[in-house]
């Protein structure tokens, strides 16, 4: 768990920062009118209850809409073909940089899952790919169209399935 850890935090962007310190202060700020207000009790417990939701729902709804808005990028003409003699899926597609900035690094993910017909057991099973194959691309200046090839082996796996492809860029 300690390098998941270690390497999100290395991750961080000063606007991470800034978001995580602006929620705490929300935070102490609505204890405080929570506090101040203590006579009211309706109000007081509705500014208590604003102060943890957004000390929960801030940072991680702020992490995501942050980096949406800084590193978006956009995946398209995405195709997957199952060899016949080898045990192996790829998948083809092209990422597009669409951000304001030029791109460090990019991992790549396709993932692979069941399909039962059920779009709610779909759903359960989009959850958690029974195989995943990460690439990682470097340096993608912003506006740069890169074409990448991902090959999930072994691919053992004779049944109906989806192949969904992410990246996570930065």
């Amino acid at each position: 768990m300690h390098p998941h850890i270690s390497s999100f935090i290395d991750s961080l962007v000063l606007y991470d920062y800034l978001l995580f310190g602006a929620v705490f202060i929300l935070f102490i700020l609505f204890i405080i009118l929570g506090i101040v207000l203590r006579n009211k009790i309706f109000l007081a417990t509705i500014f208590i209850t604003l102060a943890f939701s957004t000390l929960l729902a801030g940072p991680v709804v702020g992490y995501i809409q942050i980096h949406k808005y800084l590193f978006a990028h956009d995946i398209t003409d995405v195709e997957h073909k199952k060899l016949e003699f080898t045990q192996a899926v790829v998948v083809k597609g092209v990422l597009k940089n669409s951000s304001k900035k030029d791109f460090s690094h990019c991992d790549i993910t396709a993932s692979a899952f069941k399909v039962s017909g059920n779009k709610y057991k779909d759903l359960i099973l989009s959850l958690k790919p029974f195989q995943k194959s990460t690439i990682i691309e470097y340096d993608i200046p912003k506006e740069y169209l890169l074409e990448f090839k991902i090959i999930i082996e072994p691919f053992v796996y004779s049944g109906d399935y989806n192949i969904s492809v992410e990246a996570s860029c930065q």
